[in-house]
């Protein structure tokens, strides 16, 4: 058995990897280990998103937190941020999201988020898991009154609108959006949102029925939305993953706006008003290398930690900044919460379009974005992290970083989630430089799957 948690909590193949089974050992041990020093009867706030393995999974949790003594607060469908922010302010002990984001219906997750509301250290999921693999040795299990019981919410999402609004008060009167919420978790959050701040929203992929989750809809397919921008007329496209933690954005010509140039336009914007802290952007080696040159440029710090949201903020709370993010639309505004925050990353982009007057197509001219290769290798999962033991592999490697050495890079890794090794070429040349990726993930494919 390979290591349980991933680079965004424990991920599967719902009820054949991450069993009701698996997600109870998990709240066993979670709940445990996440309230060990604490003298009071701890307390979990759990949340899901829309796929209709939520609620087995999130009851099967709950199960596991009361059985060693902990109070659950369940409060349904909601974004991950919300779970993030919701944890810290009502002071629980820990929180906890049945999610697995970007991915199709058949898989969910299981992430924790410790008291003050920001993802655990890979040693403390060291630790529950290997509590997991002990079958909780050492674990006493309460009996009659200390038992552990559920409660239910649904005022949460208000609280996260609201929270949102404080956040990033803007007017949006005379904006017309077009988001796409992913059939997933800001389903409700997004549009209230955007029509209580005044803006005239036209809502896509926003009637989730358990199955529709991520398929061809938010930002992992965003034709239907690029389309639909123009057709509208809109000032703005957003589209958001299936637990709302990421954000792309479409301009008014249907071109898709990134998470690189997010950060690019806000950061430069936050820069002006004085709130970029230490001038600086964490981002992850696989923001465009035009975004390195936009920061040298503007006189911004580019900031490089490996790919996950989860080492973009450990490298943010170190060094004080409070603004990170991923190309792939995970962008962390730290002042305001914990994590990669979609709705939070929509106001923050609005507000520098209202402010400054000009349309996203200008604000986006910011940053040039440096043509990109991505190609997905399908490895068989225990294979993935091993893929540079295979010579041929290796050598392939070799020698495509010494051909684009100096007018571009070649960056490989395997996926923190799925069953994946992927390929990622710069350079100038578009075509050369997606042939080159896929014959690369080509190989990788045939000899690991």
């Amino acid at each position: 058995m390979g290591r349980l948690f991933g680079t965004d909590g424990v991920r599967g193949i719902a009820n054949e990897e991450l069993t009701p089974l698996l997600a109870m050992q998990l709240g066993q041990a979670g709940a445990y280990i996440l309230s060990r020093e604490k003298a009071h009867k701890p307390t979990l706030m759990v949340g899901c998103d829309t796929r209709i393995s939520g609620n087995m999974l999130a009851n099967a949790l709950m199960a596991g937190a009361c059985s060693v003594g902990a109070n659950c607060i369940f409060v349904g469908v909601i974004p991950t941020p919300a779970i993030a922010y919701l944890t810290k302010k009502y002071k629980v002990d820990a929180g906890v999201v049945i999610s697995a984001s970007h991915n199709p219906v058949e898989f969910n997750g299981i992430k924790f988020f410790d008291g003050n509301g920001y993802k655990l250290s890979d040693a403390l999921e060291d630790e529950i898991e290997a509590l997991i693999k002990s079958n909780m040795q050492g674990v006493k299990f309460p009996t009659g009154s200390g038992v552990g019981k559920v409660k239910y919410r649904t005022d949460a999402r208000e609280e996260y609108i609201n929270h949102a609004m404080r956040s990033v008060p803007i007017e949006l009167q005379g904006v017309k959006i077009v988001v796409d919420c992913a059939e997933g978790a800001s389903f409700y959050t997004s549009v209230e949102t955007f029509k209580e701040m005044g803006a005239e929203v036209v809502a896509i992929h926003n009637n989730p029925d358990g199955t529709n989750i991520n398929a061809n809809c938010g930002s992992t397919h965003m034709e239907e939305l690029q389309a639909r921008v123009v057709y509208e007329k809109a000032d703005i496209g957003l589209a958001f993953d299936g637990d709302a933690d990421r954000l792309l954005a479409v301009d008014a010509e249907g071109r898709i706006v990134d998470g690189d140039q997010i950060m690019a336009i806000v950061g430069n914007y936050m820069k002006n008003k004085g709130t970029l802290k230490r001038n600086t952007i964490v981002v992850t080696v696989m923001s465009n290398l035009g975004f390195f040159l936009m920061a040298e440029k503007q006189g911004i710090v580019a900031e490089q930690t490996k790919v996950g949201d989860r080492y973009v903020l450990e490298r943010m709370r170190e060094i004080g900044a409070s603004l990170g993010g991923e190309q792939s639309g995970h962008i962390i505004f730290l002042d305001e919460n914990t994590t990669g925050d979609g709705l939070l990353s929509a106001l923050h982009l609005l507000e520098v379009m209202v402010d400054t007057g000009k349309p996203l197509a200008e604000l986006a001219g910011v940053m040039e974005v440096l043509p990109q290769a991505l190609v997905n290798a399908k490895v068989a999962n225990h294979k993935k992290e091993h893929y540079l033991e295979y010579p041929e592999i290796s050598d392939a490697i070799e020698d495509l970083t010494k051909r684009f050495a100096g007018e571009g890079r070649v960056l490989i890794r395997p996926s923190g989630t799925e069953p994946l090794v992927r390929v990622m070429i710069e350079g100038k040349d578009k075509k050369l430089i997606q042939q080159e990726a896929e014959k690369l993930a080509g190989l990788i494919q045939d000899i690991m799957f």
